[in-house]
């Protein structure tokens, strides 16, 4: 008896992929293999295992990948301070290229003929999956439900739901819950009430970080360590990738740090409004501008900042496996092996105060900057350098 094809769905165990499955059962002669990567979200194996086994799935795999992802991707992307929009930092955009990448992996081991998502119609994720799918895989057949099954809203959802015995999720309020991501590095939160940019996000769907008002009376200090740029330590222990960013999370959400309510342009050219907690993500990028700035030269600065735009842009619309984003990453890492030292950092509800900056670089240098007077800087320079900016203004 000849075997059936299979589909490889990346699956969370939710309701739009629970769904997704059962649609995909219905509509291919195919077996469905379910992968879930684990990159630090709220992951319930149990609820997993048992959605899945409950439409007949054999092949259940979870993947731990929560140290390839912070070393690999976020690491990267905080050496290169990406910033999407002057407020975003990326956290879903930068998840998506890792899964993708080894949902194609796992589609080659069980010789798969197709991958899905459950990315809808209008998002950015439907891009990034592909993309990353087509660079790994691209013989690969993508199929995405969203763009060709009849179910157009969250309510057609639910009612195929019901029908088809899939569990309906709630909220904190029992009602269906908002649109959430989540791994290791932030959470998102979309839809409902927040689809109206003039309303206010309700205290409630935060879910890894205090309201300042509520965060400790009491300043919390931590000490971020760096080593070729990467942070390699918290308050001088050191920690494996996954384990700092944990660190670092627990203790920026308990101060309040992280949160950003924003409006973004989506690639697709849709405008959504959305909410995102990254708390462990806004010390790293905080304390690492910190020590570029006391061990990287002017030029190699001023350089990665004028790059910077263009690199979250590509991160954000799932270029990062593309040769422009290889490219400046090789600009933005070009001196990494200079960015060494320690940064401490005051947290205080909702703030970050820099407290103090340790190296031994001597990239900056106390005696030329002192007013005290001293032979190391030579001011007779600055006449002949003043002048011949004179000249350069009228060219």
């Amino acid at each position: 008896m000849k075997s059936k094809k299979r589909i490889v769905l990346a699956y969370s165990g939710g309701l739009d992929t629970s769904i997704i499955l059962k649609w995909l059962q219905e509509n291919y002669n195919a077996e469905v293999i379910c992968y879930t990567a684990d990159i630090g979200q709220e992951i319930d194996r149990k609820k997993i295992l048992s959605n899945a086994k409950k439409f007949g799935v054999k092949n259940i795999i979870i993947k731990d990948l929560k140290d390839i992802f912070v070393k690999d991707y976020i690491f990267p992307m905080i050496r290169g301070h990406a910033i999407y929009e002057g407020v975003y930092l990326l956290g879903t955009s930068i998840a998506r290229p890792l899964i993708a990448k080894d949902q194609i992996r796992i589609a080659k081991k069980y010789k798969a003929y197709a991958v899905s998502h459950g990315a809808t119609g209008k998002g950015n994720d439907q891009v990034r999956f592909e993309l990353g799918y087509h660079y790994f895989g691209p013989k690969i057949k993508i199929i995405a439900p969203w763009r060709i099954w009849k179910l157009k809203s969250r309510t057609d959802l639910i009612n195929y739901a019901k029908k088809n015995r899939v569990s309906i999720p709630k909220d904190k309020k029992g009602a269906p819950p908002f649109s959430v991501d989540d791994n290791l590095f932030h959470t998102s939160t979309e839809g409902k009430v927040l689809e109206n940019p003039k309303n206010f996000a309700p205290e409630f769907i935060f879910q890894r970080t205090v309201s300042p008002e509520k965060a400790p009376n009491k300043a919390t200090f931590v000490s971020i360590n760096f080593r070729n740029s990467n942070p390699v330590g918290v308050n001088g222990k050191k920690l494996r990738p996954s384990k700092l960013l944990e660190k670092l999370n627990q203790l920026a959400g308990k101060n309040g740090i992280g949160r950003v309510d924003l409006v973004e342009n989506r690639f697709l050219g849709i405008k959504s409004r959305g909410v995102y907690e990254t708390p462990g993500g806004t010390l790293l990028i905080n304390a690492h501008r910190a020590i570029e700035s006391v061990t990287l030269d002017k030029e190699t600065m001023h350089k990665k900042d004028s790059i910077m735009s263009r690199y979250a842009e590509l991160i954000y619309n799932g270029y990062w496996y593309s040769k422009e984003r290889f490219k400046l990453q090789k600009i933005i890492d070009l001196k990494k092996n200079k960015v060494n030292g320690t940064i401490k950092l005051k947290l205080y509800k909702g703030n970050i105060t820099i407290e103090s900056r340790v190296t031994n670089s001597n990239s900056y240098s106390i005696k030329k900057v002192s007013f005290e007077e001293n032979k190391s800087f030579n001011k007779s320079n600055v006449e002949r350098f003043i002048n011949f900016h004179k000249k350069k203004l009228r060219n």
